[in-house]
């Protein structure tokens, strides 16, 4: 047998039916658990076997660092350790720093790693009286800032761009300090995500030599999670493809849950009205969850008709089950309670989720958590190297690494100065840098000292990496995706919470969607008060 029959020997009939796709344009529709990475990196892997591709030509783009380094991981099993698997950013970032000298000129701007300090400093600009809680109101800002940056909106045009603002903000003043953003960065010399992808494109569109030159280095193009580009990173794909149309994009528009940051499904939706001859394939086998927990989902997009249903080869399990309790607090009592008592029986914690609509809400359980002594970690909205306890004790770890004490262990000394940060809401973050370090102390390559753990710790906040605990997670439902786990509690499925009363309400129901779909094995609902009226749509919970 040959190299390429093995690879498509691996594939079930969908999954084979994209890897024989060799040539674009080609548009996979992929629900939740059906395999679509495994389908995509043996579509690159089969076409290099039988040299439609060449490895080295091929850019593969995806949504997250860490989805990357799975598809490269993959693409090495599979003998093609040569291509180019990466976030859009990184793929930017990497051309756009080897042009600039001969582009742009002058030293190259650092690029911003975290928005909040610098939105800080624009509102204090300003000199706007924001009396809102003012890390919310920070964030909120950031999300405005970046949802006119990707739609391409210049601060000046912003008032006339018909936004409806999710919060009390007031549109003017997020307009002022835009304006006032954008001038603090054009002065420190930095540039942000946004920039990134907007001078990348730029300088296809306008460079013919640098066009020429990207165009030959890259050939085939693959695309995942295209239900959540945005008209800028559209723009950037656009300027890579020229007038080719060797591309396969890959998405569900279920899960399609990004708006509110530019996100849009259109590009998938209408992938065929811009390539009439694309091949449509879709993959309908599920092969992450249950059919008790699949039954839920597609019964959620038979009411809505926001996706496609899907057929499951697993082995039944549990129903779904729903527990109603009187108020909010009572359900972060019950839900902990529940999860200390299952691994009391021997459930590993990391295979445990708690998944809840907004920040509030995880609040609110990491209090109950670190009342019953149970070890967690957050992932959230918000960046984990833009916590501000987590800035806080990297600038501790930068202060104590300049004079390191003589004679000390760089792990004892790490240990010490976390032990003020070990308290409140923050000690998870901490915990999770004081598990890296162990980590990394077992590894002999590893320089073991202060210096190169800060190192290490850049290098993941520019990569998006947060380092991981093998702990009970806490997350947001936006925080989730692309994640699984085998036991998933879905909290505060509520009124007032989902669908959340600012939002648009279809992208509500496609996000209770995408928590629903995190679940291998067990799927638990609960809420406090009024039930949402979302889980009308759902039948035979138990």
């Amino acid at each position: 047998m040959s190299n390429a029959e093995e690879i498509l020997e691996a594939l079930d009939p969908e999954q084979r039916k994209v890897a024989l796709a060799t040539r674009g344009p080609v548009c996979v529709i992929a629900g939740a658990g059906t395999g679509k990475t495994r389908a995509i990196t043996h579509r690159i892997a089969y076409s290099c076997a039988i040299g439609v591709m060449d490895p080295q030509r091929v850019l593969a783009i995806t949504f997250t660092t860490r989805a990357a380094g799975e598809m490269r991981s993959r693409l090495r099993t599979l003998g093609v350790p040569g291509v180019s698997a990466r976030t859009i950013h990184s793929a930017a970032l990497k051309q756009l720093l080897y042009f600039w000298p001969k582009v742009f000129g002058g030293i190259t701007p650092d690029l911003l790693s975290s928005k909040p300090p610098f939105i800080t400093a624009a509102i204090e600009r300003t000199d706007l009286k924001l009396a809102r809680n003012q890390r919310d109101t920070v964030r909120e800002i950031s999300t405005e800032i970046e949802w006119a940056k990707v739609n391409q909106i210049a601060p000046e045009d912003l008032m006339k761009s018909g936004r409806t603002l999710r919060g009390q903000l007031d549109m003017g003043d997020v307009a002022k300090v835009y304006e006032s953003y954008e001038a603090l960065k054009k002065q420190e010399r930095v540039i942000d995500f946004e920039d990134l992808l907007m001078l990348t494109s730029a300088m296809l569109e306008n460079e013919p030599e640098v066009r020429e030159r990207i165009h030959d280095q890259y050939r085939y193009f693959t695309i995942d999670e295209y239900q959540d580009i945005s008209p800028l990173q559209q723009r950037l794909i656009n300027a890579w493809l020229g007038s080719r149309d060797d591309i396969c994009v890959v998405g569900d528009p279920a899960q399609t849950i990004y708006g509110f940051a530019g996100a849009t499904p259109n590009f998938l939706l209408n992938f065929t009205e811009r390539f009439p001859s694309a091949e449509v394939i879709r993959l309908t086998t599920g092969y992450r969850s249950t059919p008790e927990i699949t039954f839920a989902a597609n019964a959620l997009i038979r009411s809505a008709q926001i996706g496609q249903e899907l057929t499951v080869t697993n082995g039944h399990g549990s129903l779904p089950a729903l527990t109603e309790y009187k108020t909010d607090g009572a359900e972060a009592i019950g839900v902990t309670e529940a999860i200390s008592e299952l691994i009391s029986n021997g459930e590993r914690p990391e295979n445990i989720a708690v998944l809840a609509r907004t920040n509030s809400q995880l609040n609110a359980i990491e209090k109950t958590f670190r009342s019953a002594g149970l070890p967690y970690q957050v992932r959230s909205n918000e960046r984990f190297f833009d916590r501000t306890e987590i800035r806080e004790f990297i600038r501790a770890i930068r202060q104590a690494s300049v004079i390191q004490e003589p004679g000390v262990n760089w792990l004892d000394e790490l240990r010490g100065i976390a032990q003020p940060y070990l308290t409140g809401p923050g000690m998870d973050g901490i915990g999770a840098i004081l598990h890296l370090a162990n980590e990394l102390d077992r590894d002999d390559k590893f320089p073991r000292n202060l210096r190169a753990l800060l190192q290490e710790l850049a290098d993941r906040a520019e990569q998006n990496n947060p380092p991981q605990m093998p702990v009970t997670t806490l997350a947001t439902f936006h925080a989730a995706k692309g994640l699984e786990w085998n036991r998933v509690f879905l909290i505060g499925i509520g009124e007032g919470y989902l669908p959340y009363p600012q939002a648009p309400e279809d992208e509500e129901l496609r996000l209770f969607y995408v928590g629903i779909t995190r679940a291998r094995e067990h799927l638990h609902l609960s809420h406090g008060g009024q039930a949402s009226k979302f889980l009308d749509q759902l039948i035979n919970l138990r």
